[in-house]
């Protein structure tokens, strides 16, 4: 299959849009769940709230948050599939711009010394395009994820030592949640990486945010504190926007990556309730979205 890297333009434009303005299915069943749990008036006051302007915003046609973030896009190749990666990062990069410019969306994107905006939600390394490859044949996906800065302000990375083991990775997560508190916009999805060199494990930390609400870690390990962490985190009384009760976060999802023996990074970044993402699938026959 050869990429079509119009096709991929166009796509890269409308995910950014359909990103902004539709929330994901898995999204919509957790606020569910947390509804049917939540023992406190204010929090449950709260959360239908929330629901409700969820629900406003997708019968009107509007974004579910003022927050464009910064622009995000996983690509995954499959296998037999011809492709010219800088032409593609190129279409990336110019549907990314033409969302902001035909709809009109707020660029949310400055240089980080001069604060100048390009008004195109695009600037240096940015948007930034993640690029991966699996054994699907003929296949082309595209994710694309806007993260607000009010999540990814909640972002933190340590160097534990090894002989601490779990309790200490344990520890650190539920102290960064107390930590934030409200500005996190909660309920959340609390990304943790663990393991790798500081800098995968932050991406690691990153994926596990802005993985689906239904799936777990694929390392038994990793499941187990994924499943301490997600009874521990409700229990902290923070709530929803911060303002009490058991809805601190839809759920807690880790990531694990082999490390050296001398140390263990564990990286925290936050998603919010807000949990925005989109993706399609090209194959040769035609484009479906997820």
């Amino acid at each position: 299959m050869q990429l079509d890297n119009h096709e991929v333009e166009e796509l890269a434009m409308s995910l950014y849009i359909r990103a902004l303005k539709l929330l994901p299915p898995d999204i919509k069943r957790g606020f569910d769940r947390l509804v049917a749990t939540e023992t406190d008036a204010t929090g449950r006051a709260v959360l239908d709230t929330m629901v409700q302007n969820i629900q406003v915003a997708e019968k009107t046609r509007n974004l579910l948050c003022q927050d464009t973030g910064i622009p995000i896009y996983n690509v995954t190749i499959g296998r037999n599939v011809d492709v010219d990666g800088v032409a593609m990062k190129d279409a990336i990069r110019r549907g990314c711009e033409r969302a902001t410019r035909e709809h009109p969306l707020r660029s949310s994107v400055v240089h980080p010394l001069t604060r100048h905006n390009e008004q195109t939600s695009c600037g240096v390394r940015i948007p930034i395009i993640n690029i991966d490859f699996d054994g699907r044949e003929e296949t082309v996906e595209i994710e694309m994820i806007p993260k607000g800065s009010g999540s990814e302000n909640g972002s933190f990375l340590q160097m534990l030592i090894p002989a601490d083991g779990p309790k200490a990775v344990k520890r650190f997560v539920i102290d960064k949640v107390i930590e934030l508190g409200g500005r996190v916009c909660p309920p959340t999805i609390v990304g943790v990486g663990i393991g790798g060199t500081s800098d995968l494990c932050m991406h690691l930390a990153k994926i596990a945010a802005t993985r689906p609400l239904e799936t777990k870690c694929s390392d038994p390990e990793g499941a187990k504190i994924e499943n301490e962490l997600s009874e521990a985190v409700n229990q902290l009384g923070i709530g929803p926007q911060g303002l009490g009760g058991r809805s601190t976060s839809f759920r807690v999802h880790v990531e694990v990556a082999a490390t050296h023996i001398t140390m263990n990074p564990v990286a925290v970044n936050i998603q919010c309730h807000s949990a925005r993402r989109a993706s399609a699938v090209i194959t040769p026959g035609g484009i479906s979205f997820h």
